[in-house]
């Protein structure tokens, strides 16, 4: 089972709580967002370019926070984007109640990218609020808080939005923003000290250090070459007779990663968290490969089980290498590359699936792309092992 020892260090149990308050409404608010834009405009392309628009904001948001986390007081930062954030959900409210779509695009990208740009920062607070042996555990609850908020935000969001409307879920987001600043508080103050702050030089970092660049490039590899959820759509009207069924096919994946992340003690355990990188990045793409084979519900949803859970395993794996192997002084730039990598790499891998798709079938686009993501992660691993984590992967 999952290792909870993190759970008794005063400052980490803070950032936890904070951190499945904020994931939970949030995805409650994103509910309450694409619901409210497609009710009052009607129009499908407006609502994809929200998402579009807060993708862009995340990327954007995480490259500046990364620089201001080098820079800057850590606590300080995460300290006052996360204020902005609950100013921003608090104008949402206020906005949706008003039934104002403009409002409620701008009040989004600003919220959007004041959360991002805490980002970096808040990720660099988890190997100082714990001893080295137990950061491994610490990266394995933030994921299942992750993934926890995945699966009951948008359900949180759905009955909020049957009884009350968008207004009040924007309202509960900005309650619980103004009560994660009480909990950040007991955070302890970090001021990086880089004395040269380029926005490059997490990049650079990433390229000069062989564990840090495989990792990331295995995750860039996984989501570009074989990320699902543009045809679940497709999928689901064929093999379930409703389009609007995929939500048990993004059920199944999260579903998978609240399991692994339950029973992730041996990936937080292991001397050498490259193989779980590796691995659960191979049989992402093997179980995806599955999925796009099939053609019946339940081996479906099986086999997406299966791909969130290797997913996951990845995750912790690589989140936990990053958090230990990578200097002080660009902690908050090569954090903010991850976030980028984890923004971009999906949205990227959707754009080949549905592209493909267009050309062939939704299940040949995805069986393609699952296949060549595992191979091109066995590849990646071969030539990258040369570099060395104390003397071995």
């Amino acid at each position: 089972m999952i290792d909870l020892r993190p759970l008794r260090h005063q400052g980490f149990r803070s950032l936890w709580i904070s951190s499945t308050a904020t994931g939970t409404t949030a995805q409650l608010a994103g509910t309450a967002l694409l619901f409210q834009v497609q009710t009052e405009t009607g129009n499908t392309v407006l609502t994809g370019l929200v998402g579009a628009a807060s993708a862009a904001a995340t990327v954007a948001g995480n490259l500046v926070g990364g620089t201001l986390a080098d820079r800057f007081d850590r606590r300080s930062v995460a300290l006052a984007t996360t204020a902005v954030s609950a100013v921003a959900a608090l104008g949402l409210a206020a906005a949706s109640a008003q039934g104002g779509v403009g409002a409620v695009f701008c009040l989004v990208v600003l919220q959007t990218v004041a959360t991002s740009c805490g980002a970096p920062a808040r990720r660099t607070f988890l190997r100082r609020l714990l001893p080295d042996q137990l950061v491994p555990a610490g990266v394995a609850l933030l994921h299942l808080s992750f993934q926890v908020a995945l699966l009951g935000g948008p359900v949180l969001g759905a009955l909020l939005l049957a009884s009350t409307g968008p207004a009040p879920a924007f309202l509960v987001d900005a309650i619980v923003s103004l009560t994660a600043l009480f909990l950040l508080r007991r955070l302890p103050g970090v001021r990086a000290s880089s004395a040269r702050v380029s926005p490059f030089a997490g990049m650079s970092e990433v390229w000069r250090r062989p564990v840090l660049r495989t990792v990331l490039l295995c995750d860039l590899l996984a989501t570009v070459l074989a990320m699902p959820v543009a045809v679940f759509p497709e999928i689901a009207a064929a093999r379930f007779g409703d389009a609007s069924r995929f939500g048990f096919l993004l059920t199944a994946l999260a579903v998978g990663g609240v399991l692994a992340g339950l029973l992730s003690s041996r990936i937080t355990a292991s001397a050498r968290p490259v193989r779980f990188v590796v691995g659960g990045g191979v049989a992402w793409g093997l179980a995806l490969a599955g999925f796009g084979f099939v053609d019946s519900p339940a081996p479906s949803l099986l086999l997406l089980v299966v791909a969130g859970a290797a997913d996951t395993v990845s995750v912790i794996a690589r989140g936990s290498l990053v958090q230990l192997h990578t200097p002080d002084e660009v902690f908050g730039r090569v954090s903010a590359l991850e976030g980028v990598v984890g923004v971009a790499g999906p949205g990227l891998g959707n754009l080949r699936t549905g592209a493909l798709a267009e050309f062939t079938t939704p299940g040949f686009s995805v069986l393609l792309g699952g296949l060549t993501a595992a191979g091109a992660i066995l590849w990646t691993t071969r030539r990258g092992s040369r570099g060395r984590v104390g003397g071995r992967w």
